[in-house]
């Protein structure tokens, strides 16, 4: 008998969160996940507890909330959760839960309100949460202030927004810190999303951020991404060619002209930042590695500013071009099914037609997350199969992948309240 399944023998809750320790515990290192991990319901309902609802996630971009009123909304699982821009340019972000009966106050993705107002009964909400108005019938007892919408933790930093379901969330700061210097030159106050997409991929979204943090298939699979990317984005990658080495020290010598940083930035294996080169020859991620967009971003006076990698896990990995840049935000949906949504950003005065063409921006990421779609689920088929077992990942190619793994791993271990054990850096 498996170790899920001796879950339905006792407490289910208490079962499979010991099933799912000591799986976690047992595994070996640097090889996939067991089974469960990709497609069993009950682990799936611990993802959603354990990580996605204590970790810090990526939300979205604070340039889609320009305005006082300007809210944007998502769904952390079961947690439907609205971010709106209030009085004093303050960014709040709270369950979008009416506290009367809980319906859901905001039914759009985005858009401007006045007010908060339930579409139910019509009780009236400030823009800081605090209820106002909830009709003549509750009695004259009734106190407003009991029930203001219930907040959830925001922070920001670099134009990004990150919310955290927990009670008290990990420690961010020092990755905040470094993402607003990075993310300095592009001036992220002056940037404006010239469009996004969603698609559902029917695959585990560890499968999904597992996929991201390798190129080893690139060469099968992206001919459009390998117009501009390099396939490694470290000189200490042990597969990094003496040209590239070359390219980089060239490039960075023009960064470090322009004050652009560059340097590789490691947080734990939850967060790193490094900007690395393009192709020779290339500025920015379209088909012809030439700018999508005229007029550049921030204070850069160059196109040529490589890609600036943004990873944050569990659910976000970015690229920061010159002349713009491309966001990706993860959210679960079931055990094998995950919403990946694009945002392609751009300086707020770029006029579409006349600078930049919606088309030609996206291109080669609509084809690249439509490959990636591809690989995601084939994998997810082979892994419902009796004949998957763990498998194991290449050091060289896939360190990434092991990284994040193990990151998982030990956070759901920590957040089960067990000891996560020691493992060690990969390089890159």
């Amino acid at each position: 008998m498996d170790l899920i399944a001796r879950s339905q023998l006792d407490d289910p809750l208490v079962a499979a969160r010991e099933a799912t320790a000591e799986m976690l515990n047992q595994r070996e290192p640097s090889f996939s996940l067991p089974q469960p991990f990709y497609n069993d319901q009950r682990v799936f309902a611990l993802d959603m507890q354990e990580i996605f609802g204590k970790e810090w996630l990526f939300a979205g971009m604070t340039c889609e909330i320009p305005t006082k009123g300007s809210f944007i909304t998502l769904d952390i699982g079961d947690n439907p959760v609205v971010i709106v821009r209030g009085a004093e340019d303050r960014i709040h972000a709270f369950h979008n839960v009416c506290r009367h009966r809980g319906s859901r106050l905001c039914i759009k993705d985005k858009g401007k309100v006045a007010k908060l107002v339930c579409g139910y009964h019509q009780w009236t909400y400030e823009l800081d949460g605090r209820l106002l108005f909830a009709g003549s019938d509750m009695g004259a007892d009734f106190d407003l202030a009991s029930y203001g919408l219930k907040p959830v933790n925001i922070r920001t930093a670099g134009g990004f927004m990150f919310i955290s379901l927990a009670d008290e969330p990990p420690a961010i700061d020092d990755f905040l810190v470094t993402l607003e210097h990075y993310l300095e030159p592009y001036r992220m106050d002056n940037v404006k999303v010239a469009v996004e997409s969603s698609i559902v991929e029917d695959a585990n979204w560890k499968l999904v951020l597992e996929n991201n943090r390798e190129c080893y298939h690139c060469n099968g699979a992206h001919p459009e991404l390998l117009n501009s990317l390099q396939e490694f984005d470290d000189t200490d990658d042990p597969r990094a060619t003496p040209d590239y080495k070359s390219l980089v020290a060239r490039k960075q010598s023009d960064w470090d002209g322009e004050s652009v940083p560059w340097q590789l930035k490691r947080f734990g294996k939850r967060n790193r930042l490094t900007r690395t080169p393009l192709l020779d020859g290339t500025v920015s991620m379209t088909m012809d590695g030439q700018p999508g967009c005229k007029k550049l971003m921030g204070r850069l006076q160059s196109p040529d500013m490589g890609s600036l990698r943004i990873l944050h896990l569990p659910n976000s990995w970015n690229h920061f071009m010159g002349d713009h840049a491309v966001v990706f935000r993860v959210l679960p949906l079931g055990p094998q099914k995950t919403v990946v949504t694009t945002k392609w950003l751009v300086h707020k005065d770029a006029v579409e037609g006349v600078d930049y063409d919606v088309e030609q921006l996206r291109k080669v990421w609509d084809a690249t997350n439509a490959q990636d779609r591809r690989l995601a689920e084939e994998n997810q088929r082979g892994i419902n199969s009796k004949a998957y077992q763990p498998g194991p990942y290449s050091e060289t190619y896939e360190f990434g992948v092991i990284d994040f793994v193990d990151w998982y791993a030990g956070r759901m271990l920590t957040n089960l309240g067990h000891e996560a054990p020691s493992l060690q850096l990969a390089k890159g």
